[in-house]
């Protein structure tokens, strides 16, 4: 198993693609960190990191659930410090936190696309930037992005 103790670092790991990532991860043998807002179950939009957290933790893998909001890069730093300071490396960083509208450009308002742009691109960076320094020490690292649908189901 490849990532057999291997520490990973997921954002968006609430709910969907995100969660059944680390879900996957863990059953790999990964011990994994889970990023993501949602701290408190929301009646529209269910999940939370802490119970992605006691689901890794059952699957008998470490687990850090971290509420962080990617859109403030300090948030970011201030989360892989505590990751690192807790696992102390991080081997993978999974950028899965994205933000959609579906609507035509005319019809998209400027703060719906500066939201989208903070959390699928200065979010993506702002993490890659704070994890580079460990794994440059620890010489190894790997970073995945994901990306939301590029186009709605018919």
């Amino acid at each position: 198993m490849k990532l057999k103790d291997q520490v990973v670092f997921i954002t968006g790991a609430s709910r969907g693609i995100g969660k059944v990532c680390a879900l996957a991860l863990a059953k790999a043998g990964a011990h994994v960190i889970v990023a993501a807002k949602t701290v408190e179950a929301h009646p529209k939009l269910p999940g939370t990191i802490l119970e992605t957290e006691a689901e890794i933790k059952a699957l008998g893998r470490q687990c850090l659930a971290l509420p962080s909001d990617v859109r403030d890069a300090d948030a970011c730093e201030a989360a892989v410090k505590q990751a690192l300071a807790h696992f102390g490396r991080i081997d993978v960083l999974v950028n899965n936190a994205g933000a959609l509208f579906w609507a035509d450009v005319t019809e998209t308002p400027m703060k719906r696309f500066d939201l989208i742009m903070s959390v699928n691109v200065r979010a993506a960076f702002a993490l890659s930037r704070a994890v580079l320094p460990a794994m440059k020490q620890q010489r190894f690292g790997q970073i995945v992005m994901m990306s939301p649908p590029v186009q709605a189901e018919a």
